[in-house]
């Protein structure tokens, strides 16, 4: 976040230098300075700043898919007339142990529709998930963990 702020002051800096306060300069600005700062990034070893943002595009990607999908089996499962699911709590084991991280986690499993998130224990190594449909639990934590944990992980580390 501090370099997309960074970003966008350089390509400020490059408008007033310029002369020019169009649109256009501006974004050839950012576009420069996003060059400017990838280069340097990679000469001292991190991870490259366009690869950052690309990876967190592949995060909301990934989030947008399982929105869809968690909706549409949420809506299939209340108009079926039989209702056939075992509503349940399950404790997911946590690898992130950022709060930004953990929050993030939580906060997307809440807006997917047919889960939430109940609770984060003291220790903050476990995560309370509810899920509308709980038969079985040890999919659920591999879909969480393969999904959007493994995604928050690449993207913001």
């Amino acid at each position: 976040m501090i370099l997309f702020v960074f970003n966008l002051l350089l390509a400020i800096v490059w408008v007033a230098i310029t002369g020019s306060a169009s649109f256009f300069n501006l974004v050839f600005g950012f576009v420069l300075s996003a060059l400017a700062l990838a280069t340097v990034r990679e000469s001292h070893g991190g991870v490259l700043y366009l690869e950052r943002v690309r990876r967190i595009l592949t995060l909301l990607l990934l989030f947008l898919r399982e929105l869809a999908k968690s909706a549409w089996a949420v809506a299939v499962t209340v108009m079926s007339p039989n209702m056939d699911v075992k509503p349940g709590i399950f404790a997911f084991p946590l690898t992130v142990d950022r709060d930004f991280e953990i929050t993030l986690l939580a906060n997307l499993i809440t807006l997917t529709p047919g889960t939430l998130s109940v609770d984060v224990s003291d220790d903050r190594k476990t995560l309370y998930v509810h899920a509308l449909d709980c038969s079985d639990p040890e999919a659920v934590k591999r879909s969480i963990a393969d999904g959007f944990e493994r995604r928050i992980m690449e993207a913001f580390r």
